[in-house]
């Protein structure tokens, strides 16, 4: 994403909230003093505790939420993948912070100091203010020691990864040949062969049916499947029964004014032309050139910016989403950029703003009013907040007496169903590997139903944590062993993959025929071509990988030209190579700018590698049922 706040102060900043870093989510000791309340990895012997685990995935949904504003949806971050990824950073953090340590680099308490002290947010007067530093800490729930550690974390991972950003060397020749590539556009039509045409042509013998099923028995095979009656104790279900007083909740309003207010927010998109403080008078004056020109374009079809950010921008983070900054408040961006986007109007666009990475054109797609609800509003927030606390200190002790009686009267759930005021549900047919429903798609309570001693004695399982502080005792009440099914039962859907490979097979033959024709010289006249459109490498127009290749590697001096590739949906594509367009002057990014960009591409898969390979050295277990 654009960097918009200088190196040092990014650092400070991102511990802060203010910003995003691929590596903040550091634990502190406070996390850790609790033994019993579980880890999700170890590595190396240390252990990432689920609570650190818990607040580095808050804190990736507030970040999510902030970019996307009214179109974020929490439920498309309720996923493994967002999960795993959250762990993963979590995991690579460790290793490249025991990297750090092993290979003897240190963070001088003169170099902590200076950092925390150059950041524009802790200054009044241009000066550090001891004053504003502990303020805002407060507001973050930050305690100086604690944050001063953190800083000094991330400056240690810092000095680690500076080899790798600083020492990227990439030949002048070799840049101007990826810039070339990246920049040179082709113009195309395809003819798209798409294997459904084949479908009715496609009837598979009876012996490649029978062979099919020999050597996929096993695919068809019914694992063994049960439907069950659960009942799930969580802390939220058994704090709604609680009662708070309104007192209690005027005064927890009174005394927590902070978190319910929200600061003025905006939301921006930009187009950035890159150049550096240090370039040349005639760099910047082209660079200048451009963005006027750029500028103008703007103004003349304001409703198309996101498309000539996409087009223009060297911002690769934003550019790829029309621009697109996300919603950010004060302190935040540098100081003109800020200024600028806090002075604007609504849809208005600005003229052009100059920062050290170069010159900009901003407009303002939304503004989120500074807001301060009344107590009616947030309510029933207060009220669940007082409920958990005042059931979080025995919450434990519900815990052990819900297991005691699933266990001691195992013959049925509803002596524990009507102790703890709890509803028992029931499930449609489960496997070991089902994920619906979600609240039992955990492999130790799928491990518990599917035991000898449940099947085969009809018993409750333990009651088994599954999500933090939620538990859940199931038992079967229908179940029904694996099958293997015949070829009878299978048939249908044998002939269905058949067919569908089959036509797959054969709209690719055709293709090949074709394209062979066409490179002979042959004129088509069945061929149906698209819409003729210029494609690069940075705007391929959704061609797929291959596709790019086969155009790119294509000889270009007698036009039109012709190539092919096979779809990875299946299916054959013919491309018509018609013209190529050369990088225009007003195009092209400065070589300086883009060797910087290339730098940064090398050095991020350089990092990747690095980050596979210590991976690979050091020991790192994951508890999957615990995340």
């Amino acid at each position: 994403m654009f960097d918009l706040v200088n190196r040092k102060k990014r650092v400070v900043q991102v511990i802060l909230g203010l910003a995003v870093l691929p590596f903040m989510f550091w634990g502190v000791e406070s996390y850790r003093n609790d033994g019993s309340e579980g880890y999700v990895a170890v590595v190396e012997g240390e252990e990432i505790s689920r609570r650190e685990y818990e607040q580095a995935l808050r804190d990736h949904h507030e970040r999510v939420r902030a970019m996307l504003g009214a179109n974020f949806d929490s439920a498309m971050l309720d996923n493994f993948e967002v999960k795993n990824s959250v762990l993963e950073r979590l995991i690579q953090q460790r290793l490249l912070y025991q990297e750090a340590v092993k290979n003897g680099f240190v963070v001088l308490d003169s170099q902590l100091i200076k950092t925390i002290q150059d950041v524009q947010a802790f200054q009044k007067n241009n000066k550090f203010s001891k004053q504003q530093y502990e303020k805002l800490l407060l507001n973050q729930e930050l305690t100086p020691a604690i944050f001063e550690l953190r800083v000094r974390n991330e400056l240690l991972l810092q000095q680690l990864l500076d080899g790798y950003s600083e020492n990227a060397i990439t030949p002048r020749s070799t840049t101007e040949r990826v810039q070339y590539l990246s920049e040179v556009r082709r113009e195309i039509s395809q003819s798209k062969i798409a294997p459904d045409q084949f479908l009715s042509q496609a009837i598979p013998e009876e012996a490649d049916i029978a062979a099919y099923y020999e050597q996929h028995k096993i695919d068809f095979d019914l694992p063994e499947r049960a439907k069950v009656e659960y009942l799930v104790l969580s802390l939220d279900k058994v704090a709604k029964n609680e009662f708070v007083s309104d007192e209690a909740i005027n005064t927890y309003f009174s005394e927590h004014q902070s978190e319910f207010g929200q600061s003025e927010e905006r939301k921006a998109s930009h187009i950035l032309i890159s150049v550096s403080t240090d370039a040349s008078e005639e760099e910047k004056r082209i660079a200048r050139d451009k963005v006027e020109r750029i500028l103008e374009q703007v103004k003349q079809d304001p409703d198309q910016f996101a498309e000539i950010a996409k087009e223009h921008s060297d911002d690769p983070g934003s550019a790829m989403r029309g621009g697109d900054l996300g919603f950010f408040g004060h302190g935040v961006m540098v100081k003109s950029f800020e200024d600028k986007i806090f002075s604007m109007q609504l849809d208005e666009i600005s003229d052009i703003v100059e920062t050290d990475f170069g010159l900009h054109i901003i407009k303002l797609t939304a503004i989120k009013e500074e807001r301060h609800p009344d107590l009616e509003e947030v309510r029933e927030q207060i009220e669940n907040t007082l409920k958990v606390e005042m059931v979080k200190s025995v919450f434990g002790e519900i815990v052990e007496d819900f297991s005691n009686v699933v266990y001691e009267q195992g013959e049925s759930l509803h002596a524990a169903a009507e102790k703890f005021e709890l509803i028992i549900e029931k499930s449609d047919w489960i496997t070991r590997d089902s994920k619906e429903p979600a609240i039992l798609a955990n492999e130790n309570l799928l491990s518990a139903i599917f035991s000898d001693d449940v099947i085969s004695n009809n018993r409750n399982t333990e009651a088994i944590e599954v999500n933090p502080d939620t538990f859940v005792s199931a038992r079967i009440i229908e179940y029904k062993p694996a099958t293997s099914q015949s070829l009878a039962v299978v048939k249908d859907e044998i002939v269905e993959k058949l067919k569908k490979e089959m036509a797959v097979s054969m709209a690719v033959a055709e293709g090949q025929e074709r394209l062979a024709r066409l490179q002979a010289g042959e004129v088509l006249d069945d061929v149906a071509w698209d819409d003729a459109q210029l494609i690069s490498y940075m705007q391929p127009q959704g061609l797929d990988h291959e596709a790019l290749r086969a155009i790119f590697r294509a000889e270009v001096d007698e036009l039109p030209a012709y190539v092919g590739a096979v779809k990875p949906e299946g299916g054959f594509n013919l491309i018509r190579i018609s013209k190529v367009v050369e990088p225009g002057s007003d195009e092209t990014t400065t070589p300086e700018n883009f060797a910087k960009q290339l730098q940064q591409m090398i050095t991020q898969e350089e990092i990747s590698s690095y980050l596979a390979a210590i991976r690979q050295r050091y020991d790192v277990k994951i508890k999957q049922n615990n995340f």
